[in-house]
């Protein structure tokens, strides 16, 4: 694997000034095209032994190409909010907008080169940590996001040659990092690291480069070649076409719910409803909670009592613990990104609460049935979106998603009250009624949104709404006897 990058093979001044010259136009050239065409973003990995000049590459990337379109990402050690956050969140937050180039130093191959360096590797760790990452590049890959994988290596000895140079210069000793020194004594171990890492995560769709470094001239030609290729591949990847399936008709869930369910005469709502509220408040006031995210996700039809529910939720919560976000149609700066880069923006740390007026849902909802993404592109969002909440829970976040569910005949109702009553005509809009005629198409694709996303660790919470009270109690009931259950703390006398 890194036969002729141990090779050591080197250019002269004069073979790489031509080159050099030629290389810096093109880049240029290459970097405005996929800027004016607004084309994929382009994200170049940089990892490689310790020592093999990566700094000095990237430095010189940012001066052969516009540097005001280049993002440098460097990532050290995770800072407290980092850490409290899933593995990947760093990242995601970081990732370029459409068209612009992202250089990554500190990626998330870290810890599996660190793991893979240790005298006895765990292969059963490596392999899943290597998955993670594989679907990671996938999920990137096909929202527009092209990743480009480079390995710096050199041999041994050119290695430790190289450090002492720059060691025996007070100009340069600067650029040697303590870890540049402890390769020699650990070459052969990280060498084997590093193949063991490139072989576990590489993929025919993303494959690793290996740029021979020990020669400054060639690594800079073998880098710009790199990253010219990449820019000129600026085509977005082509989508999957949907497999051909016989399955059957997802279980028509909305159309079987008893909408006559109501809270009984015997239980007094207001009583009922403060009940609720307080045992909410005790569980997000308690020690055990500082240690819990918790995600609470709306969806539903039109006026089936999506913001009265989170009302009565908000009313029990201490305002500087939680963050309601009212989600609507992306504008032009989110578009520019992966569709579910704007949610990993607005996760809540351990002890607060993000609650979700619709969410990421919207790919298999709204943009499945108006046709705004392919359909490739929606049947391939069920799979991203478990593994995001799998994500989110594998990180301790308690994740739950209610869909509160109308009648039509009830929602024509609440839509005519509405438009009469002075304090709600604003919550009444033309893309309501524009979602009322296609209520077939969006019950089919609730239905197959459920089937394909209630999975045993984040199941759907499903409450028929016409009576919104009982929708309400049943809401909050869900909340508390979840959160009883993840922090073992019993509220109830």
């Amino acid at each position: 694997m890194f036969t002729i990058a141990e090779a050591d093979p080197a250019l002269t001044k004069e073979q790489a000034k031509p080159i050099e010259a030629r290389l810096r136009t093109a880049l240029l050239k290459a970097q405005y095209k996929r800027l004016q065409k607004n084309g994929r973003a382009l994200l170049v990995v940089i990892a490689g032994i310790d020592g093999a000049g990566k700094g000095a590459a990237v430095s010189l990337l940012n001066e052969w190409m516009d540097a005001r379109h280049i993002r440098t990402l460097a990532f050290g050690e995770p800072s407290t909010e980092e850490q409290a956050q899933p593995f990947f969140w760093r990242y995601w937050r970081r990732l370029p907008p459409r068209g612009r180039t992202g250089i990554v130093f500190g990626s998330w191959y870290k810890p599996l080169l660190a793991e893979a360096a240790k005298k006895s590797p765990d292969l059963q760790k490596l392999s899943a940590m290597a998955q993670e990452i594989r679907r990671f590049e996938e999920t990137l890959d096909n929202n527009g996001v092209q990743i480009v994988k480079l390995w710096f290596h050199l041999s041994r000895d050119a290695q430790a040659r190289r450090t002492d140079q720059l060691l025996a210069d007070p100009d340069t000793a600067w650029q040697v990092m303590p870890e540049d020194i402890k390769v020699r004594k650990k070459f052969d171990r990280l060498r084997k690291a590093g193949e063991l890492a490139i072989r576990l995560s590489n993929d025919p769709s993303r494959p690793w480069q290996i740029i021979p470094a020990a020669d400054p001239l060639m690594r800079a030609t073998c880098t710009g070649k790199a990253v010219l290729a990449a820019l000129h591949d600026a085509a977005a990847k082509p989508p999957a076409q949907p497999a051909a399936t016989d399955q059957a008709r997802s279980p028509e869930v909305l159309q079987e719910l008893d909408y006559s369910l109501s809270l009984p005469k015997s239980v007094d709502y207001d009583r009922e409803l403060a009940r609720w509220q307080a045992r909410l408040a005790k569980l997000t006031r308690h020690e055990k909670f500082r240690k819990f995210p918790l995600v609470l996700v709306f969806e539903g039809q039109d006026a089936a009592g999506k913001g009265g529910a989170i009302r009565r939720i908000t009313h029990a919560l201490d305002a500087r613990q939680f963050h309601a976000l009212p989600i609507s149609a992306p504008n032009q700066y989110e578009l520019a990104f992966p569709y579910l880069w704007r949610f990993w923006q607005n996760l809540p740390l351990p002890g607060a609460i993000a609650i979700f007026d619709r969410s990421w849902y919207g790919r298999v909802l709204v943009e499945r049935v108006e046709k705004l993404c392919s359909p490739a592109e929606w049947q391939r969002a069920y799979g991203e979106i478990n593994e995001f909440e799998s994500l989110l829970q594998d990180n301790g976040a308690l994740v739950l998603k209610f869909w509160l569910a109308v009648s039509k005949e009830k929602q024509l109702e609440r839509f005519h009250d509405r438009e009469q009553s002075p304090f709600k005509s604003f919550k009444i809009t033309p893309d309501d009624w524009r979602n009322r005629e296609k209520w077939d198409d969006y019950l089919e694709a609730a239905n197959e949104m459920f089937e394909r996303t209630s999975t045993g660790r984040c199941p759907w919470h499903i409450f028929p709404a016409d009576d919104k009270r009982y929708a309400r109690i049943k809401v909050l009931e869900t909340i508390v006897e979840s959160l009883e259950n993840a922090l073992d703390v019993r509220t109830a006398p």
